[in-house]
């Protein structure tokens, strides 16, 4: 698989994983004969829905944002490579599920738990291939090139 396969996949795990928790919103049924405050109060009662939807589609922007950084900066990219953005792309997926828990069950504490586990895990196999890459040396030679003649001139 190419890297640019691996960078569309991936896009469309992102965008899918935002699409599913907005869908997953809970829209309150208002009746024909309310008040527009009644109106008013029934939205606000999702607002902690509303909220969670929120901060969850900025953390998956912030590793949509994050993953593209780091695909930017490798050059070449192979079956392990592939297998643990697979992993990672997986662990996206679990945002929306965990989150929809959040939202459902909120006086729950382990599902905050859980939902503070997920996002870690998520950050954690990122750094993985990102230090994956590294080591197995497949950064874009002219980063590391520029890194060195940063680390000369005392940048």
């Amino acid at each position: 698989m190419s890297r640019r396969d691996v960078i569309s996949f991936a896009d469309a795990i992102f965008a899918f994983s935002i699409t599913f928790m907005a869908i997953s919103i809970h829209i309150p049924e208002l009746a024909q004969n309310l008040s527009q405050a009644q109106v008013i109060d029934k939205l606000f009662e999702s607002f902690p829905e509303f909220e969670i939807y929120v901060i969850s589609f900025f953390i998956i922007g912030l590793y949509w944002i994050s993953y593209h950084q780091i695909f930017n900066h490798i050059a070449n990219s192979h079956s392990t490579m592939t297998w643990l953005t697979l992993v990672f792309l997986f662990s996206i997926t679990l945002i929306p599920l965990s989150t929809n828990l959040e939202i459902g069950y909120s006086h729950y504490q382990i599902l905050f738990a859980l939902y503070a586990l997920v996002l870690t895990i998520v950050g954690v196999l990122l750094t993985i291939m990102w230090l994956y890459a590294i080591k197995n040396k497949l950064i874009d030679e002219n980063l590391t090139r520029i890194k060195t003649q940063e680390k000369a001139i005392g940048i």
